[in-house]
């Protein structure tokens, strides 16, 4: 069981299992605030590796939370740019 709550979960900002499920379970906090109390979904591929796992922690956890307010949204940290655009030389 010590193991699991060593896990790391959220790879980017390194929040563990063991912290997500102590801060759920603290403050009752739907999948927005569990991200903002820990950073879980908040690095730099912003949330595309954790968001299954946090999502999940918290149906399992906070009983009054609705699947449908769980879904945390995730954005790319960058924008998308053409090749043409990175290689012309404007000099």
């Amino acid at each position: 069981m010590n193991r699991l709550k060593e896990m790391v979960v959220c790879r980017c900002e390194e929040v563990t299992f063991g912290l997500l499920q102590e801060t759920a379970e603290k403050h009752q906090c739907t999948a927005r605030e569990l991200k903002l109390r820990t950073r879980a979904g908040m690095g730099f591929c912003g949330g595309r590796t954790c968001r299954v796992s946090v999502d999940n922690m918290i149906a399992s956890i906070v009983k009054e939370v609705s699947l449908s307010d769980i879904p945390l949204k995730y954005q790319p940290p960058i924008r998308p740019v053409t090749f043409r655009s990175v290689g012309d030389n404007h000099e």
